[in-house]
């Protein structure tokens, strides 16, 4: 009888010790499974924190851009000290510009007065740049929207220099990496 006893405690313990190893290995695969996913995750993170990194290095590569070729037109634009100089502005920032003829005849008008006379050199206008500072807004629909507040100043033949502040407003597309618009102290 003790026999018998002993071989029941025996066989229990021998049940227990593989239901506890059973147990135990169903762990150990849970564990080495979620050591998968852990790994699975943190490569996906990494891919996507990569991503991010690249489009925003590219965004501040063009906000950057942006902006230095609006202060390059701002600078050409209001530099002038006779009407030959005038006449040149457009094909200074022709690379940097991409704009409808409507705006380019806007923005780039001839200079000549009513009866075909230069105004510029008759009235000894110049404009010499003084400083500018450049904003950029966020990037929408591949354009950047950028602002620039430029110092300028100009003169003519019966008055003082002065200097005036200007707003320039205009509109980077980044496939192009032109300005494709450009308002000059407009609010809309």
């Amino acid at each position: 009888m003790k026999n018998k006893v002993l071989l029941s405690i025996m066989g229990l313990l021998l049940v227990s010790l593989g239901i506890t190893m059973s147990i135990t290995n169903h762990k150990r695969s849970q564990i080495a499974d979620v050591r998968k996913e852990v790994s699975q995750v943190a490569k996906t993170q990494k891919h996507v924190t990569t991503q991010i990194d690249n489009l925003q290095t590219t965004y501040n590569a063009n906000d950057a851009t942006a902006k230095r070729k609006l202060l390059e037109f701002a600078k050409s634009y209001y530099t002038f000290s006779s009407q030959s100089d005038y006449d040149k502005r457009f094909s200074k920032v022709s690379g940097i510009v991409s704009l409808s003829k409507d705006q380019q005849n806007s923005l780039f008008d001839s200079g000549l007065d009513a009866t075909g006379g230069s105004r510029i050199d008759n009235l000894g206008l110049t404009s010499d740049y003084q400083t500018a500072t450049g904003y950029t807004s966020d990037l929408d629909n591949q354009t950047i929207e950028c602002l620039a507040t430029v110092v300028v100043k100009t003169s003519g033949t019966a008055q003082k220099a002065i200097n005036q502040t200007v707003l320039i407003h205009g509109w980077f597309d980044i496939k192009s990496q032109k300005l494709t618009s450009i308002k000059i102290n407009q609010i809309q």
